[in-house]
């Protein structure tokens, strides 16, 4: 074990040694900038979620690294500007965590994982000094995940379904709102009644223990399956997808979903 730890320690220091140099001998590292490393970090987010979602081991190994190495970055764009360093972002990351978990690092008794993410909310608001649960909600968030987290931090204050079964009756009722405005054709209310429903299914996801977020990339990731194949065998046929009429199509669908 005590191996294990120095390993990792050696691991983490050549990296940080690594990027040290990079700044001072590679062109393309020096000229970086923390806004100019933002997309590339958004991008590495992406591309490691999508390994977690094919369940590629190895893949998920190599987008750590390029995390890691970008937070690293990151750390040593700040101790040149005398802001902070590697140091001081780990230092602070594990006082954070200690402060958080004060049942396993102090003397507060949890009874389960709800207990944990109440008391975690309210050390955070006292934290950071909040007025409001949801100030911590990022601006920036893609939409359904922002409702996730919207619904999920209102949870943590014990604003929530009691059962969640008792969700289905708010999806019904935003479903029946949404079809009276449609058949009114008022866009603007139909755009609030769609938004509307779509909160609620994320709201019956989220309490049935669903990541809304993933379920749709799967569903995403199925269709372009389905609808590849329907394109491979028009494209045996020699014809081309406008071509196809929708019961060939639908015929080529159904034939795709037998061989999942």
């Amino acid at each position: 074990m005590t191996r294990d730890i120095e390993r990792r320690k050696e691991a983490f220091a050549d990296l940080v040694e690594i990027i040290a140099t990079l700044r001072v001998e590679c062109p393309w590292d020096r000229k970086q900038t923390l806004e100019s490393l933002r997309a590339l970090t958004v991008e590495e987010v992406y591309e490691l979620g999508d390994a977690v979602l094919r369940g590629d081991l190895q893949e998920i190994k190599k987008e750590l690294g390029d995390i890691i190495m970008h937070v690293v970055f990151y750390a040593q764009i700040g101790e040149e500007l005398g802001a902070f360093d590697i140091a001081g972002v780990l230092e602070g990351i594990c006082e954070k965590l200690r402060y958080r978990h004060p049942h396993v690092y102090g003397e507060v008794k949890v009874a389960d994982e709800h207990d944990v993410s109440r008391n975690w909310e309210q050390l955070k608001l006292k934290e950071k000094g909040r007025k409001r649960v949801l100030e911590g909600v990022p601006a920036a968030l893609p939409s359904m995940i922002k409702a996730y987290r919207i619904q999920d931090k209102a949870r943590g204050v014990g604003f929530d379904w009691k059962r969640p079964e008792e969700v289905w009756e708010k999806v019904r009722e935003e479903l029946q709102e949404l079809e009276v405005e449609v058949s009114r054709d008022d866009r603007e209310r139909v755009e609030e009644e769609f938004g509307d429903f779509i909160f609620a299914i994320i709201n019956a996801a989220r309490l049935h223990g669903i990541n809304p977020e993933n379920a749709l990339e799967k569903t995403n990731r199925k269709f372009i399956r389905r609808f590849n194949y329907i394109e491979d065998q028009a494209h045996a046929t020699g014809r081309a997808l406008p071509e196809l009429s929708l019961d060939e199509m639908e015929a080529w669908w159904q034939e795709a979903k037998t061989k999942e």
